[in-house]
């Protein structure tokens, strides 16, 4: 039976999907209590605005009021499991780090979760806006917990590089630079706030990113979501020895060259897809 291990403790993965992440949650529960009890303070809100979203009319910046805590639920769930996995699979020399660590992102991530619930349920957008003092208080909140998570990402980032985690080489090189890669895209996301660009608007249906202008919450989503794909794809990789770890350099590279394109693309003022 093909196996995944967490932490040293291994996670059959040629079973029913459903049993499958059932095991794999409890595991992680076991391994990072703290992030993932964090997951489940994003599923809760994630439920409240499925349920809602049918029976709320309201909108803000052209989409239903619901989707925005709908994608932030789901970006953070994923964020934070994520992490607790990886964190999870370090040598017991780094338990007390990771301990700290885990338990400030999953403070800064249910904040901002929280955040965007709230001016969500008062029929407002959460990001840049400054309308009154409290939109301004919560706008800044958010801002603080983003700055406190991207500096426990780059202790995270330390952390894998200093510490050998569990696992063949190409999927160690996964982990390491599918890090590296999110902290670049929570780094971009400090340019849009820099930028000054709105975080809503009409544009690809489900995700809004803009169709008629440049839109750089693509670059950073991408960006963000090397977490997932950078660790999987090293781990993929690892069935070949030889070449794992080249590969999967080669895939941090052009993963990173995504990335920069769809960067500078915004920039340029250019959608990602032309929508009439």
């Amino acid at each position: 039976m093909k196996t995944l291990v967490l932490s040293g403790l291994p996670v059959a993965a040629s079973q029913p999907f459903w049993r499958a992440a059932a095991q794999w949650l409890r595991v992680l529960h076991r391994a990072n209590p703290a992030l993932s009890l964090a997951g489940w303070l994003h599923v809760l809100p994630l439920l409240v605005a499925l349920v809602l979203l049918p029976f709320d009319e309201r909108t803000v910046t052209g989409l239903p009021v619901w989707v925005k805590p709908i994608k932030f639920s789901l970006s953070g769930a994923a964020y934070v499991w994520t992490l607790g996995w990886l964190l999870a699979d370090l040598p017991a020399a780094a338990r007390r780090a990771v301990r700290i660590i885990s338990w400030g992102v999953a403070l800064s991530m249910v904040t901002e979760i929280g955040c965007v619930l709230v001016q969500a349920a008062r029929g407002t957008t959460s990001h840049f806006n400054t309308a009154t003092g409290f939109d301004a208080a919560v706008f800044g909140l958010m801002g603080q917990m983003i700055v406190l998570n991207t500096l426990l990402t780059v202790g995270a980032v330390y952390l894998v590089w200093r510490h050998r985690p569990h696992g063949p080489a190409a999927y160690v090189w996964g982990v390491r630079l599918g890090l590296l890669l999110f902290l670049l895209g929570a780094l971009l996301g400090g340019m849009m706030i820099r930028l000054g660009q709105h975080d809503g608007g009409s544009g690809l249906p489900g995700l809004g990113w803009s169709t008629r202008a440049g839109d750089l919450r693509i670059a950073h989503f991408l960006g963000l979501h090397s977490l997932q794909v950078m660790p999987l794809l090293g781990w993929w990789l690892s069935r070949q020895p030889r070449r794992g770890v080249l590969l999967t350099w080669v895939g941090a590279l052009l993963y990173a060259g995504l990335v920069a394109t769809l960067f500078a693309q915004a920039l340029a003022g250019r959608p990602l897809l032309a929508w009439p």
